[in-house]
């Protein structure tokens, strides 16, 4: 399989995350995967965003779970853009998703959507929560999962293999050759994130992983040609 570049939350290094405008960037890139997160809105909108209130990214205040999605389309995500819906991400690109949930209740809300709109070869389900991988593996057979690790050991491969997971997502400041090795041995993919610099570039290239979760979009440029 080639080296896959993957467009974290869009390309949250030069545009507004999780954000229409930072999606069809990515996709304009030629990133071959974009990732995103999912919460859901008080009326039960499967809505992008990463954090579980919109504090960080938006001029608003307060939990996610406590508006309704036309509250939190009212607010400014960056650069004037709005919180989009799942659905709306679909519409808008081209690229194969990477969706990250949080929880069992997003994994139920996905399903639907995942049946509905026939997206099990386009979208690969990722969650750091194993009971969430497990439930969205039950609820859509076939789908494709990942289980993404930021503090980890040896154990995380054993994980991801209970839940029926078939790639690890994990943080490179973590990551050894011991771990992606044990990997392998179950048969496992391996994404670096987040891959930001060449030095990165250069590490996640040495331990032959299958790809790298990047702010920037000229890592796919430079990636090409990083040994």
């Amino acid at each position: 399989m080639n080296f896959l570049t993957i467009g974290h939350r869009g390309v949250m290094g030069v545009e507004p995350e999780n954000t229409l405008r930072s999606f069809v960037a990515a996709d304009r890139a030629g990133l071959d995967v974009i990732e995103l997160d999912l919460h859901l809105s008080k009326d039960g909108a499967l809505v992008v965003m990463h954090d579980a209130d919109v504090d960080r990214t938006t001029d608003g205040t307060g939990p996610i779970a406590e508006k309704t999605l036309a509250e939190l389309r009212a607010l400014d995500a960056g650069r004037g853009e709005r919180i989009p819906t799942f659905e709306e991400v679909l519409d808008a690109v081209r690229a194969p998703l990477q969706a990250e949930i949080k929880d069992t209740a997003a994994a139920r809300a996905l399903s639907e959507v995942m049946h509905r709109r026939d997206l099990v070869g386009r979208v690969e389900v990722l969650s750091f929560h194993d009971e969430a991988v497990a439930e969205i593996a039950r609820l859509v057979p076939g789908v494709r999962t990942a289980l993404v690790a930021s503090r980890y050991g040896l154990d995380v491969v054993d994980r991801a293999v209970a839940v029926g997971a078939s790639t690890l997502v994990l943080n490179i400041r973590r990551l050894t050759l011991e771990v992606v090795e044990r990997a392998r041995t179950a048969n496992l993919r391996v994404i670096g994130w987040v891959v930001n610099t060449q030095d990165h570039l250069r590490l996640v290239r040495a331990l032959q992983l299958d790809g790298a979760t990047t702010d920037y979009p000229d890592i796919k440029r430079t990636g090409r040609f990083t040994a």
